[in-house]
């Protein structure tokens, strides 16, 4: 089922399966500028093993509101206590710390106890975060097309511009183009998405909240951010995976599985990094059924006691 519920006075809108005789929840974070429905792929192949949760990011999909600063700072935030940044990640209202503690709260107001985390590139690195913080919750962390946490400066500054220019271009008659919606059926895939998702990576860009889509670009993408990444990972008690597309050139294997490094299942061989093969950056899309089959093995392994 649909729904809404207001989380820091912004409506997030959510969609929650029917409970199964699993008592795990399974938690599925979007990425950066996409929306909840990009998940249902990989949710119409769970929901029978699982309770699947999917919802929009605050700014992003129908999760919209005018968004000030002052509704989401009325709150008590928890620190994480490993005081490893410099500086408070708290102090922006779109860090991947806050956005953490949007779906603590989300958590928290559906009753919902038990969860595996899954996180799409950027929905990763919030998964991570809300794994420290709720360490009792949450069981485990699955990231696809999720990784990094080396800060090279100079690429980070072109990323950061680039991206910065690429949101300028959004009117909303973009959607009436001709043929746009198959750049986007080509971007940053291995081979071309079924014509339904293009046309929703277009409504996507063009609906994020601006000061959304900017402010969560620029502070996720800050030096103390990315550094802090390893430490995160690797401070983190639940097992963490990765599952990485072998041909993304996003966020390719071999960020992917330094990432993963830092987590103690790697095990000096990546056990806990699995490529699918002829998948770009939106693994979930282009390979659902791979993407289900993990997520239901890993699970299902870690139910028995048995680390991968």
């Amino acid at each position: 089922m649909m729904a809404t519920i207001e989380i820091l006075g912004v409506p997030h809108v959510y969609e929650l399966t029917y409970s199964t005789s699993s008592h795990l929840t399974l938690v599925f974070v979007h990425g950066w500028l996409n929306s909840r429905g990009y998940w249902q792929p990989v949710i119409s192949r769970l929901a029978d093993s699982f309770q699947c949760l999917s919802y929009d990011l605050r700014g992003f999909g129908q999760s919209q509101c005018q968004i000030t600063t002052s509704h989401i700072e009325r709150t008590n935030v928890m620190v994480t206590n490993d005081g490893g940044m410099s500086g408070n990640p708290f102090n922006s209202i779109y860090t991947p710390a806050k956005y953490a503690c949007d779906l603590k709260i989300l958590l928290e107001k559906l009753n919902i106890t038990s969860a595996w985390l899954v996180g799409h590139s950027w929905g990763g690195t919030i998964a991570l975060w809300a794994a420290a913080e709720l360490t009792n919750l949450v069981h485990g962390v699955i990231c696809i097309n999720a990784g990094g946490g080396i800060y090279l400066k100079e690429a980070f500054e072109e990323f950061r511009s680039a991206g910065q220019r690429f949101l300028q271009i959004r009117p909303r008659w973009l959607f009436q183009l001709p043929l746009i919606d198959l750049l986007f059926a080509r971007s940053n895939v291995a081979r071309p998405l079924e014509r339904y998702w293009a046309r929703q990576r277009v409504v996507d860009f063009i609906v994020a909240n601006p000061e959304a889509a900017l402010g969560t670009l620029l502070d996720s993408t800050t030096e103390d951010e990315i550094n802090h990444l390893p430490q995160l990972v690797s401070q983190l008690k639940q097992p963490v995976y990765f599952l990485a597309g072998a041909n993304d050139q996003v966020m390719e294997p071999k960020y992917v599985r330094h990432l993963a490094s830092f987590h103690p299942l790697f095990d000096n061989c990546g056990d806990n990094v699995l490529e699918i093969p002829d998948c770009g950056n939106f693994a979930m899309l282009e390979q659902p059924d791979a993407v289900a089959n993990h997520i239901r093995y890993l699970i299902n392994q870690n139910k028995l006691g048995i680390r991968i």
